[in-house]
């Protein structure tokens, strides 16, 4: 079952959240520790008061097992790290961010994650849509198969470059 949240009501799931980042990004290459969880349990608690807030979760039998979360970049922002200037798409208009997109291994494969995504991004009014990714991670090469393009990239404090993704929205 795919549940839609706000900041309100995300605020109630925010541990099996969590637990749901520190299993999925445990793995290669990410490699992500009790530190890493850690900064993302404050992150994630600070962008549910951004603008456009929204995030999807899917529950099998009562446990979290993927989930996708943004919020709303405003027009003159870009990726906070980018290491390059945005592309034309990007210009002076609004921009909707995916902070995450989990799925557990157990459930990988059978279309969820496209489904969490496709469902985060139904209606939404910017006209597009970016994210980051491991070049080196399995989600990558999904991305781009669908349909995702590079816009750029990041040299974040932690060393390791992720890719620039974006994506055309369909208008409203």
């Amino acid at each position: 079952m795919i549940l839609r949240d706000g900041p309100t009501t995300a605020t109630t799931h925010i541990d099996a959240l969590v637990d749901l980042y520190a299993d999925v990004f445990a793995e290669p290459p990410y490699c992500e520790g009790p530190e890493q969880v850690a900064r993302f349990r404050v992150l994630l608690i600070d962008e549910m008061d951004r603008p456009g807030f929204a995030v999807v979760r899917a529950v099998d039998h009562g446990t979290l097992v993927g989930m996708a979360y943004g919020f709303t970049i405003p027009a003159e922002q870009w990726w906070h790290d980018a290491a390059t200037s945005p592309p034309p798409a990007a210009i002076g208009v609004a921009k909707f961010a995916i902070m995450e997109l989990a799925v557990r291994q157990s459930h990988r494969g059978q279309g969820l994650g496209r489904e969490l995504l496709g469902d985060l991004l139904r209606g939404r009014t910017e006209p597009i849509a970016f994210l980051g990714v491991d070049p080196a991670a399995p989600a990558y090469a999904i991305y781009r198969k669908w349909g995702w393009r590079e816009a750029g990239h990041t040299v974040p404090k932690s060393g390791r470059s992720y890719a620039i993704l974006l994506i055309d929205l369909p208008p409203r």
